[in-house]
């Protein structure tokens, strides 16, 4: 994981959250939060990769609630 505040769209994302820890998980969230906050200011609206990437991440949290 890198230690960037932001994950812009053209950075990686993981294909698998699943193999992601716990904690990996939160800072990659933490990440894309962060994106789509900018991109609200700077641009006025999200990226379509962004908004996907934290629907991903909102899923896998769901999933390991589950758990």
């Amino acid at each position: 994981m890198n230690d960037k505040l932001h994950l812009t769209p053209d950075d990686q994302f993981p294909e698998d959250l699943e193999k992601l820890t716990d904690q990996e998980l939160q800072v990659l969230d933490s990440q894309v939060q962060r994106q789509l906050d900018h991109e609200m200011v700077v641009d006025g609206e999200s990226d379509r990769e962004t908004e996907f990437r934290h629907y991903e991440l909102d899923e896998e949290f769901s999933d390991r609630d589950k758990r």
